[in-house]
């Protein structure tokens, strides 16, 4: 049933990132698309993955990790490094370095750690065997 919801809250933000791709422009393009891709990559994570971490906040630090990675990849030029041309894995890569999309990364994945605490703490705890 977890999955279930989980997968429901990645079509969903899937679908606002789509719109947000093709119709929004400024902060909300630059900004809140940032913000929004943490947490559809641990919901997508949470929806294949059917292990949770004992720890509560590794899952989101992870992803965290791996979104800072990505963005460093684009200041090292990684899609021009390697020849990318397809526009769409372009995108999803990126191909810009900012500051600014690490702080949306680090605001993004602030509701993936409360999600888990709570899930943690009162919704699905972890018996000790």
């Amino acid at each position: 049933m977890r999955r279930l919801v989980f997968g429901i809250l990645s079509a969903l933000l899937l679908g606002i990132e789509i719109l947000i791709g093709l119709f929004a422009h400024r902060w909300v393009r630059a900004y809140l698309g940032d913000v929004l891709v943490v947490i559809l990559i641990y919901t997508i994570v949470r929806t294949i993955s059917p292990y949770r971490p004992k720890k509560w906040f590794i899952l989101p630090t992870v992803i965290l990790i791996f979104s800072f990675i990505v963005e460093f990849l684009q200041l090292w030029g990684f899609c021009d490094r390697f020849g990318i041309t397809n526009q769409l894995m372009r995108i999803i890569i990126g191909t810009g370095f900012s500051v600014w999309d690490l702080v949306c990364y680090a605001v993004g994945v602030v509701p993936c750690y409360v999600g888990e605490y709570v899930m943690k703490k009162y919704l699905l705890p972890i018996k000790a065997s």
